[in-house]
């Protein structure tokens, strides 16, 4: 829920991430639902592929438009949010110990921006009282775009890459 009082006090300027409280932790999401997106790496060398925590030369982030099961397509909000790592067990969660390892993340996210030094984007729900109206006009969210990863065959997610996640405004 939004907190206007929390908003007012702009505490991601004068604040690092890792200096955040977790109400502010929570707030500096901006809800798009792009981290709900599935991604995969293409690699020139699929022959040795082993987990990462940065891409590596040769490697590119490829997002697709399919999304978790749990994703609320209106809203672009987790409907088991509480229990999504439970039910979910790849489900990252994003946090201050795991933020250093963000590449996985879209250029818009606003975790990301902060990190990088780029401040939070205008349509950013704490700067339009809590409202993402702005931020679903700008095509930012995953609102409308998607399809569930229970609808897709694993072997189809090459039909279901999409550009538009790499999308960033201001």
């Amino acid at each position: 829920m939004f907190d206007q009082q929390l908003a007012n006090t702009q505490f991601w300027l004068s604040k690092s991430l890792n200096e955040m409280n977790q109400q502010e932790w929570e707030a500096i999401c901006d809800g798009c639902g792009k981290c709900c997106l599935n991604t995969f790496i293409d690699s020139e060398d699929e022959d040795d592929f082993t987990a990462t925590d940065q891409l590596r030369e040769g490697e590119q982030l490829i997002f697709t438009n399919i999304v978790c099961q749990y994703l609320d397509n209106n809203t672009c909000g987790c409907s088991e949010y509480e229990n999504r790592q439970t039910l979910v067990p790849s489900c990252v969660k994003l946090t201050k110990e795991n933020l250093k390892d963000i590449f996985f993340m879209p250029q818009s996210c606003s975790y990301r921006r902060l990190h990088e030094g780029r401040g939070l984007a205008t349509w950013h729900p704490l700067l339009n009282n809590g409202d993402k109206t702005k931020m679903h006009e700008l095509n930012i969210s995953v609102k409308d775009k998607t399809v569930k990863d229970c609808d897709v065959k694993l072997e189809d997610f090459d039909l279901y890459i999409a550009e538009w996640p790499t999308k960033d405004c201001n």
